[in-house]
């Protein structure tokens, strides 16, 4: 399905978005990662334009082929909350579903709780409520890697020398086993992952997934969950580096909530179980529609 692709001006800055499908059953807005990666990653979600759902995939700011402000200041979540409003009004995409993967679900709860009168629904895809609960989390995956991976960790985070080539190596044995498991990553990932952008990953993460140093690293909404009322569902993988204990409080939090678990997948259920995922959320929408 060709896609119809563009920038809109958001708050004084062009942002990229990529839209496919007609909204005969409704519209879908997807917001990736990172933070500071690119949407081409949730490229399988086109999957479900066939559905009859339009899926609208943007790039935040900083991020893929949207502007770059000048400093990191706008690196926020309150600018991304904006942000995603903001493209929803100038796109007039209505009442929408906000789906939201890894940091993009931290992103669709922040939105929600400011938001929810415009949103008909969430998916939450290996997203979180809480950063410092995900961090413990990390690092309980982090002590179950090989001895000789995790003292290679140690020694370069101690020295903080996060570029050297043995410690990205050892980074990439976490990334295979709580990323993604699949032997050949999509060509879709990859490009996300070699076009990161380091000042929004940097400055509001740290410099890798399980070493969140940077400005969300205190931020924790869980005790507010209770007041998103639109339908929600919860998605995470058995092996996710956002761990099932992160999406079981989430699903706790939220009232009404429907959690589904991928047993053959980490972080990226979209490409690790395609086909299954889509399905998912294909009935959740289409459950949510029903109503």
């Amino acid at each position: 399905m060709e896609p119809t692709e563009g920038h809109v001006k958001i708050l004084g800055f062009d942002l990229f978005y990529r839209t496919y499908g007609r909204p005969t059953k409704g519209t879908i807005l997807c917001l990736h990662g990172g933070p500071g990666a690119t949407h081409d990653y949730l490229l399988s979600l086109e999957d479900l334009a066939q559905f009859g759902y339009r899926v609208v995939l943007i790039d935040q700011l900083g991020c893929g082929k949207s502007a770059r402000p000048r400093g990191t200041a706008l690196y926020t979540i309150a600018h991304n909350v904006e942000e995603v409003e903001g493209v929803r009004k100038a796109l007039q995409l209505g009442k929408v579903h906000l789906m939201g993967s890894s940091y993009g679900g931290a992103l669709a709860i922040a939105t929600a709780l400011k938001y929810q009168r415009n949103l008909r629904s969430l998916v939450i895809t290996g997203g979180l409520a809480s950063v410092p609960l995900t961090v413990r989390e990390m690092r309980r995956l982090v002590n179950r890697l090989p001895p000789k991976t995790r003292a290679t960790l140690a020694k370069y985070e101690a020295r903080e020398d996060y570029e050297n080539p043995e410690y990205l190596a050892a980074v990439d044995v976490f990334y295979r086993r709580h990323v993604c498991r699949l032997p050949v990553w999509p060509r879709e990932v990859t490009y996300s992952f070699e076009h990161l952008s380091r000042p929004v990953y940097f400055t509001m993460n740290g410099p890798n997934e399980f070493t969140i140093i940077g400005t969300i690293r205190d931020w924790d909404v869980t005790d507010q969950l209770p007041t998103i009322r639109v339908p929600t569902l919860v998605t995470v993988g058995r092996y996710d580096e956002v761990t099932p204990r992160v999406a079981e409080s989430i699903h706790r939090g939220i009232r009404g909530s429907k959690l589904v678990r991928f047993e053959k997948s980490a972080h990226l259920a979209m490409w690790e179980e395609r086909s299954h995922y889509i399905g998912v959320v294909r009935d959740f929408l289409d459950r949510v529609r029903s109503k």
